[in-house]
């Protein structure tokens, strides 16, 4: 799908790596970006947590499971597994701080090192999203320990979600998690709120890979528990090149009223648009 941003995407061809200044848009085959500085979720938690893994053990004495949902659409048989979105914005003085903590491996991981952590560069209000794989069941224990003093007061916002999303080797291979390169990358972060009825719709639209996009990677994710949000896309470009090529080739579309610009707006009621660097691993 084709993104709809500001033609300052075009200067960057001029001068790149330039800081980059982009208007709301249409997903990108599995993602869409737009600018719009609201938060990556409104569920918004005012005591912030690490990213570390929400699985533990059944040893607690009150827990709770969540398994992947049987798929029940072409698009939604390959979310195989759970994921857990972690979006958190670093209080003042803290953002080194929060780094470490989002960095710091969690010996509770059901998937030890399948985690990618993205920080923002231009776009909404989060500063870092750490996503990890859970595989296919998780257990949430009511006993699991409270993050050390440290690690919760480096960030003064927080939020979690729960999501459905391919198997860990299709996600890390389209966010190019074990390429030498891969964290010289370029990813747009994109969250999506379904109009009610056009869920489906909006799925398949964004899951759509648009003929000539350079894109090295989409992933789609559905939300199963959390923030507001419906779907959260990511689209991974391997230099800037191919960003600006993205960029000019969906400015030329709008140009004659083509391409996915207001497809997008036809499905969904409210997205957000991020561009950010990989930091992990």
């Amino acid at each position: 799908m084709k993104p709809f941003r500001s033609i300052l995407a075009i200067a960057l061809l001029a001068a790149l790596p330039a800081s980059v200044c982009y208007a709301q848009s249409s997903p990108k085959a599995s993602t869409s970006p737009a600018t719009t500085k609201s938060p990556a979720a409104a569920a918004t938690s005012t005591s912030p947590a690490t990213a570390k893994s929400p699985a533990t053990t059944a040893s607690s004495p009150a827990t709770t499971t969540a398994t992947s949902p049987a798929a029940t659409s072409s698009t939604s048989s390959s979310r195989t597994d759970l994921y857990h979105v972690h979006f958190a914005h670093a209080a003042p003085g803290k953002t080194n701080a929060l780094v470490d903590s989002l960095k710091a491996p969690d010996p509770t991981a059901p998937m030890p090192g399948h985690t990618i952590i993205l920080r923002h560069q231009t776009g909404d209000s989060w500063d870092f999203v750490a996503i990890e794989h859970l595989g296919p069941k998780v257990t949430l224990d009511a006993a699991r320990p409270a993050p050390p003093p440290a690690d919760r007061d480096a960030s003064d916002w927080h939020t979690d979600t729960y999501v459905t999303g391919p198997a860990w080797a299709d996600f890390a291979k389209a966010m190019g998690i074990n390429e030498g390169a891969g964290k010289s990358a370029i990813y747009i972060v994109s969250v999506y709120r379904a109009i009610p009825g056009q869920r489906e719709q909006l799925d398949a639209l964004l899951s759509t890979t648009s003929a000539g996009d350079p894109a090295a990677g989409n992933v789609v994710l559905q939300h199963l528990e959390g923030a507001s949000w419906t779907f959260l896309g990511i689209s991974r470009y391997a230099t800037w090149e191919d960003f600006v090529k993205s960029e000019s080739n969906s400015i030329a579309e709008q140009a004659k009223n083509s391409g996915d610009w207001a497809k997008v707006r036809d499905y969904s009621s409210y997205h957000t648009d991020t561009l950010a660097d990989r930091i992990s691993p």
